[in-house]
Formats: structure tokens, sequence, C-alpha cells
């Protein structure tokens, strides 16, 4: 199954509402950064991309029509050539209020008993097994090689978000890329998908409150044996 939207947005952006949206427009399952929640074994195939290798893209999307968020949007350059008649769709937000939610949520660290309570019940759960690595290639691709182990560093975050704007604008050709905000709503989305506008209200998902709620240990064990 080819992907048909790619999402080259970060996260932070309202790429989870963009997931919902994508699935109640029709385009099927979404894969975002907590699809590996479900599925941890397809792992290796994010591994291979941060080696630079190339991935069976076949078992990595088997039975996802798009990608957003983390890890996905670090590598929209390869999935492009992968799937050359996907479209590309940068969810976008205001640079200081991003770094200003991020700094609050995804760029945080984990607490420091987080990781030996996952290994130590990953020994009786198989999916909660793979968090370690799936913590590793997040921590690998997003925060040391493409943030530079900089994420603390506000100026430099804001600058390079604001770069990774621009060079997406400069590397997808127009008539394939849909730059937008969550706050714009259907509109955009549906006119630049060639789709009807639901009557159901535009998505909203994972703010941040909702945020430290999924990653409290009960409640992320939850998540994880619920999906195993």
């Amino acid at each position: 199954m080819a992907l048909k939207v790619i999402g080259a947005g970060w996260g932070r952006t309202g790429t989870e509402s963009l997931k919902k949206a994508l699935e109640i427009l029709g385009f099927g399952k979404c894969y975002h950064a907590f699809e590996l929640l479900k599925d941890g074994k397809r792992i290796v195939y994010w591994e291979q991309l941060m080696r630079g290798e190339k991935p069976d893209y076949d078992k990595l999307f088997d039975g996802y029509q798009s990608a957003v968020d983390f890890p996905a949007a670090m590598y929209y350059k390869e999935l492009m050539a992968q799937y050359p008649d996907a479209k590309i769709i940068l969810s976008y937000r205001d640079a200081e209020k991003w770094y200003e939610s991020a700094s609050k949520t995804i760029l945080r660290p984990l607490p420091s008993f987080f990781m030996p309570v996952c290994r130590f019940i990953g020994l009786f759960n198989k999916n909660l097994s793979y968090f370690p690595r799936i913590y590793g290639v997040i921590v690998t691709s997003v925060f040391n090689q493409l943030m530079q182990g900089k994420k603390d560093d506000r100026e430099f975050m804001i600058n390079l978000y604001n770069q990774w704007v621009e060079e997406v604008k400069r590397t997808v050709p127009a008539d394939k890329l849909l730059v937008c905000e969550a706050r714009e709503g259907w509109e955009p989305l549906c006119k630049f998908l060639e789709v009807p506008i639901p009557v159901a209200p535009y998505p909203k998902g994972n703010d941040s409150e909702e945020f430290h709620k999924r990653i409290k240990v009960s409640n992320f064990i939850k998540e994880f044996r619920k999906k195993s």
C-alpha cells in the first residue's frame, strides 16, 4: 500500500490533529509517532533509515496510507522518492510558539526512573521491550542528528525550525505541497486533497495536558499493554 500523504511538519505543530483529520477524510490509517506503541517491532526500519539505509517500506507502512510527525517528518525526502505520487503537508506553527510548547513536552528528558521501569516490565511484555530502541531512535535521529544536540538552546532551535520550514518549501514542488496550521480547519486541507469538507469539526489532539498524561508511567504502560 503506497503512502498518499507525507507529513513534513515537526512534532507539536498539530500533527496528531492532522493524523485524525486524514483518517476522517478517508485516507486510511495514518502513521504517527504514537503508532510505534502499537507495533514496536517496526522500529528496525526506522533504525535502518537513521543509518542511511533503505528499509522495506512495504513492511514499515503496511496498513497505512499516510505518515505524519516524527520520525517520518525527518525523512520526508526519502519518502517522497519512494512515493513520488504522494502529496506533502507541512503542518506549521509560529516558531516561538512551537518552541514554547515543544520545550515543555517532546524536548524534555524522560524521568530518570522511566527507562528502568520500561525495561523491567518489558521482560514480561514483548511490545514494551522495544521502547528503549524506540527512544534511542528519537534521541539519535531527532535530538542528536537533526537538532545537533542543542534542543535546549532556544535561539538555535527557533532558527533551525524556521530553516526546516524554508527547506521544505524549496525542495517540494509547489503543486504537491500544502503549508497549513491546525487553526485553519478543514478548508485548505480538503481543497488540497480534493475531498469534500466533513460536517464534523476539525479534530483536536495531544495538547500539552494530554501529552503529560500520556507519559505518566501508569498511563504509558497501559497504552503498551492495550496495543500488544
